[in-house]
């Protein structure tokens, strides 16, 4: 798919570097994190306290982190047997389909991940250490919504495929 603009090319740049930092960076602290538990663990005989919650925690964003750079490079696991069958117009069109659902449905779970986070955010809900569960769960909605709007352009892609192709 061609940009339209330069400007558009560089602010898909700037996205994509940034959620490959996000991950890179998740992933380091992860790998850093879980080294100094287990260190301190054998030398002292005790590690951090919040070490493991935020380890847990960390994979979550990692794996959502993981989902949204997977939509970008069309990279979910999918069953495609059928598909893989029909003709090359059907597929397409089974194609735009699939993208649709996978967007209405990555859509609800952006918006019942909002509703999620703002009710912990007025609850005054704490993940752990006094950390508010409303920033431990900000990456769901973000990362459903990136989702969502990335099959919805491969919708709009595929349909367009679609309308070019005889028959």
């Amino acid at each position: 798919m061609s940009l339209p603009s330069s400007s558009n090319g560089k602010v898909f740049s700037l996205v994509r570097r940034l959620e490959e930092a996000v991950l890179v960076g998740v992933l380091a602290g992860m790998i850093v994190l879980a080294v100094t538990q287990i260190l301190l663990r054998n030398v002292l005989g005790g590690g951090l306290v919040w070490a493991d919650p935020l380890l847990r925690l960390a994979v979550l964003w990692l794996g959502m982190a993981g989902a949204a750079l997977a939509s970008r490079e069309d990279r979910h696991i999918a069953i495609d047997t059928l598909p893989r069958l029909l003709p090359p117009r059907a597929r397409a069109g089974v194609r735009v389909v699939t993208d649709l659902f996978t967007a209405a449905v990555a859509a609800v779970l952006a918006r019942h991940a909002t509703r999620l986070v703002l009710a912990d955010r007025t609850a005054g809900a704490a993940a752990f250490s006094g950390m508010p569960a409303w920033v431990a769960e900000a990456v769901l909605p973000v990362a459903f919504g990136v989702v969502a709007w990335r099959y919805l352009a491969m919708a709009w892609r595929h349909a367009r495929e679609l309308a070019r192709r005889p028959g």
